[in-house]
């Protein structure tokens, strides 16, 4: 059941900007978390063959992590992995945690559950996104605790700006992040959200949420500044991403459930202008 890797939204991909020794490390966390990501989410398998993927694949991690990668289904994820984990002295429970948010997404899905308030969607933001973030300071030497959860700030925030980019998206896969609680404040229901609908406060439920997706970027923005070299750079346009998607929802009337936004070409130079006068904080 494995899958090709292809893309994951959620992790910045080793580009010219990383540092050149950082760049197989870097990928190779890249190919463990988008196959991951496969198994949970693509092909035709149900939900308890895709649980019962997913915890070969986490057996399989933890063999690696012991230096037994060599039997593994997944040979081509986790040889290059395990030489990563010895040589960096990578945290395997940051990758464990990525797992535990697949499995989340798959049990969910397959239930229908939805996620009650903001606490419960930011503790699972705390294991989709935020052990990528942590993972690359660990690569950085970056260790203090403020950098950390400036980490988790941003790395959160892209995640909630990736739910409210892709509410159309995720509405006809059966996935839903939009929370119970916001449906109650604003009065609404998921029918709000179809395709067809024009209503006027799922737009301002999905203002609201950009707009709190957006102070916690503005959070963790400090960041870019304290790490070295052109790693931070490409972290200043890792946020200047999240906010340009952030400016484009709101440039629609915040309808997401009807289109998804996305960056283009076009919107290279405003990033490339934005990263270069960026400054940490409220803009």
């Amino acid at each position: 059941m494995s899958q090709p890797v292809t893309h994951y939204e959620n992790f910045p991909v080793a580009s010219l900007l990383c540092p050149a020794h950082l760049r197989p490390a870097i990928a190779a966390m890249y190919h463990f978390a988008r196959t991951a990501d496969n198994i949970a989410d693509e092909g035709n398998a149900d939900a308890q063959q895709r649980l019962n993927e997913l915890h070969a694949y986490r057996s399989d991690l933890l063999a690696a992590a012991s230096g037994q990668a060599g039997n593994s289904r997944w040979a081509n994820v986790f040889e290059p992995l395990q030489h990563v984990l010895q040589v960096n002295d990578l945290p395997v429970h940051l990758l464990t945690d990525l797992l535990d948010a697949f499995e989340q997404d798959v049990r969910y899905t397959a239930e229908q559950r939805r996620y009650a308030n903001d606490t419960e969607l930011l503790d699972y933001c705390s294991r989709s996104a935020n052990p990528i973030g942590r993972l690359l300071l660990h690569l950085y030497g970056v260790q203090d605790k403020v950098s950390l959860e400036k980490s988790d700030h941003i790395c959160s925030a892209l995640q909630l700006i990736n739910f409210w980019q892709d509410v159309s998206v995720d509405a006809a896969r059966g996935r839903w992040y939009i929370t119970q609680e916001s449906l109650t404040r604003f009065g609404l229901t998921e029918a709000d959200f179809l395709p067809t609908s024009q209503s006027e406060g799922a737009a301002l439920l999905i203002a609201d949420c950009a707009s709190i997706a957006r102070a916690l970027m503005l959070k963790g923005s400090e960041l870019p500044f304290k790490i070295p070299g052109r790693a931070g750079w490409e972290l200043r346009l890792v946020v200047q991403g999240g906010l340009r998607i952030l400016d484009k929802i709101e440039a629609m009337g915040c309808t997401t459930w009807r289109a998804r936004p996305k960056l283009s070409a076009w919107d290279v130079p405003v990033l490339l202008w934005r990263a270069l006068w960026m400054k940490p904080g409220p803009r």
